[in-house]
């Protein structure tokens, strides 16, 4: 790759196209990975990279702050069970450090949302109401004292950069599965709660955000697995129901390169874990299948995007 396509901003060059990059998860035969693949944004191939994840983990949250750096938080290990560790990724050399701190607590099967050049946010997860925030400034973590409206697990978050985060609940330790949406306004981290949530009850899935236009919730487990996705409007929070993924699965990754198109990566499908990264074109919600996808199978990776349209 020339210098004139690298990740992020450089003095002198062009913005490069960006990229997604899944890192960490596990095997059909639970195997926990370290890997990072990465997904071009300018043709959609392809690479390993020789950095790997601090450890192996997997049940893993991601969030990109475009052109700067990617975070890998929290996740499950072989041994440890679940742990508090955030591993961060600059996207310019594609190196990984763990952060000095760690989430407030270990914790497993939530996802992430950040709100560009300001912070990332993890929600949930454990069986938590827990909101913590990583000021993208220095890496400081702070944890709201509004958490989620209720303790839940396989929470699927997507934001709306400079405006607000939303987060799909999925499984309570109460309730069950619910269709409950959460919103943050990022102005001051308050919380509210949509008047219409989720079209189905789920969760497991992964949140793909077209910046000031829409966010997409992709289910991925109700009774059994889903590919349900539902659109939420970010001018007024209005829901509409899209096509489809091209196959219900759960326990994914995901991310997006904004205004253009949403990736959602491996998961569990019946009696396998897949390798396959379905690709939602924002242009008019169509679903395709990448020619190649994940090196292995995958369940639960981090999706860290560098969507350099943000920037």
């Amino acid at each position: 790759m020339v210098s004139t396509w690298l990740n992020g901003l450089v003095s002198g060059t062009a913005v490069g196209p960006g990229a997604i990059y899944f890192a960490g998860g596990a095997t059909v035969s639970w195997a926990v990975l370290d890997t990072i693949n990465k997904f071009s944004f300018l043709d959609d191939s392809r690479t390993t990279l020789s950095a790997v994840l601090t450890i192996p983990v997997h049940d893993v949250g991601g969030c990109g702050n475009a052109g700067v750096a990617g975070y890998a938080l929290g996740g499950m290990t072989a041994a440890a069970g679940a742990t508090a560790k955030v591993d961060k990724m600059g996207f310019s050399a594609e190196t990984v450090a763990a952060l000095g701190t760690g989430m407030a607590l270990a914790t497993s099967s939530f996802t992430a949302m950040a709100n560009n050049a300001v912070a990332c946010y993890t929600a949930g997860g454990s069986s938590r109401t827990n909101v913590d925030k990583f000021a993208f400034s220095d890496d400081s973590r702070t944890t709201l004292g509004t958490g989620l409206s209720a303790a839940t697990n396989q929470t699927i978050a997507m934001a709306n950069s400079g405006t607000a985060g939303y987060v799909a609940l999925g499984a309570t330790t109460g309730a069950g599965r619910v269709t409950t949406v959460d919103k943050f306004a990022f102005s001051d981290d308050s919380r509210t709660t949509l008047g219409t949530g989720t079209s189905v009850a789920g969760g497991g899935g992964a949140g793909l955000s077209n910046n000031g236009v829409a966010g997409y919730v992709c289910q991925g487990y109700s009774t059994t697995y889903i590919a349900t996705v539902d659109k939420f409007a970010f001018s007024d929070d209005s829901r509409s129901t899209t096509a489809s993924r091209t196959a219900a699965s759960a326990w994914v990754g995901g991310g997006a390169n904004s205004g253009t198109a949403g990736y959602v990566a491996g998961g569990e499908v019946t009696g396998s874990v897949a390798a396959t990264v379905d690709k939602l074109d924002f242009s008019d919600d169509s679903w395709s299948v990448l020619s190649t996808g994940l090196v292995v199978g995958t369940l639960w990776p981090a999706g860290m995007p560098n969507s350099t349209s943000l920037l």
